[in-house]
């Protein structure tokens, strides 16, 4: 299981604040955290852009490319956010992300082909929805490979995310039920006939809610999701007690 830290976000003040000022060091004494810290991959999300700064993304490539050498991942869901950081990548990023909505089918799976990158696949519908069940949610990996299958895009260039909910959804264990059962039947090779990768932002689980319910929880799902046969994570690796528990569970899961 590969493990990218989520940490780099505008949600994130010491971020925000690095890209209201423009300033690298903040981005990078905080991306060499999280490499210290046992990330393998980068995702680097700078939140909703007004038109006038779109290129805050790219300036977080080069930022981060400045201190580390980690695969990355762009976070937008804007493409024109995307077309400009990954103009300043180095190497081939990870695009994330992709759902049914015509926007992004329309514009980042063009461009994911054109630049033949990864790219997640969310399973959200055409109103950025999950389904609640694993047959909604089976349909929709089957339309989006689809789609990216048209577009240019292989198996291989493929992850698919269930999308775990925020705990204070009125059905959010369910859905953590149904991404589950995705995961492992995704893993399992019984759907495209081969195994895909998958993804999960396990941080959605208690975004706003750390005050509420304790790191456990995203500890245990994430235990659940590892067992499945999850390929990819995004989480906050500073975390102490991510920091803690995570390598016993790589070390359990074996080298990916």
């Amino acid at each position: 299981m590969i493990i990218a830290a989520d940490n780099l976000t505008g949600a994130n003040p010491l971020v925000a604040q690095a890209l209201r000022d423009l300033d690298p060091k903040p981005l990078q004494g905080l991306a060499r955290r999280c490499v210290a810290a046992g990330a393998r991959m980068l995702d680097l999300n700078p939140g909703y852009l007004s038109r006038h700064r779109e290129d805050r993304l790219a300036f977080m490539v080069d930022a981060v490319q400045a201190a580390t050498d980690l695969p990355l991942i762009l976070d937008s869901p804007n493409p024109r956010v995307l077309a400009q950081g990954l103009a300043a990548c180095r190497d081939k990023p990870i695009l994330n992300a992709v759902t049914l909505e015509k926007e992004k089918l329309e514009e980042i799976l063009p461009l994911a082909a054109a630049h033949q990158t990864q790219v997640v696949l969310l399973l959200l519908d055409h109103k950025s929805h999950p389904p609640p069940s694993l047959e909604g949610k089976v349909a929709l990996a089957l339309e989006l490979r689809e789609r990216a299958q048209d577009a240019g895009l292989t198996d291989s260039q493929l992850i698919f995310d269930p999308v775990l909910p925020n705990l204070r959804w009125p059905d959010a264990w369910s859905q953590v039920g149904a991404g589950l059962k995705a995961v492992r039947y995704l893993a399992s090779g019984a759907l495209f006939g081969v195994p895909v990768r998958t993804m999960v932002g396990l941080s959605n689980l208690r975004s706003g809610l750390r005050g509420v319910y304790p790191v456990q929880v995203e500890l245990t799902v994430l235990a659940l999701l590892a067992g499945a046969g999850l390929t990819h994570v995004l989480a906050d690796v500073l975390s102490p007690a991510f920091r803690e528990q995570v390598p016993l569970l790589t070390e359990i899961l074996g080298p990916s």
